[in-house]
């Protein structure tokens, strides 16, 4: 499975920053990953082009982590994009052209922190994929 997550903005507050850099280099010792950052959220369906389009929102489904680990491993092989909006949220379209809406959280999330509770959860179910003791139920 090769990913991409693209997201509205650099992570601008230090512990977010750091928190994606550390995810990304731990999830890059499992799948290949892209992590691009674009300025605005019409830019993100023309990043995940040719990719399984995973949309953040909080109107999406909320999958716990063995959902969300099974749902991934339907897709293996493939390319899945994980589309991360900015304070504004996601535009319509992109909403359209999600293969799959996913909520992190009945909560609303301001959207640096959703990107690392994202890349978290990424490297949780690659763990588990690898059999590693990381995830525990």
């Amino acid at each position: 499975m090769r990913l991409r997550v693209v997201a509205v903005g650099r992570p601008r507050l230090a512990y977010a920053r750091l928190g994606v850099e550390e995810y990304a280099e731990r999830i890059r010792r499992y799948a290949p990953l892209d992590l691009v950052f674009v300025r605005r959220g019409e830019e993100l369906l023309p990043r995940a082009e040719g990719h399984r389009k995973v949309v953040l929102d909080e109107r999406g489904r909320l999958l716990t982590t063995e959902e969300f680990y099974r749902r991934l491993l339907a897709w293996e092989g493939e390319r899945v994009a994980f589309l991360v909006g900015g304070a504004e949220g996601h535009p319509e379209a992109v909403r359209r052209e999600a293969d799959l809406l996913l909520a992190l959280s009945p909560l609303t999330l301001q959207h640096e922190l959703a990107l690392l509770v994202l890349m978290e959860q990424l490297y949780r179910v690659l763990t588990l994929r690898a059999g590693h003791p990381y995830h525990r139920p």
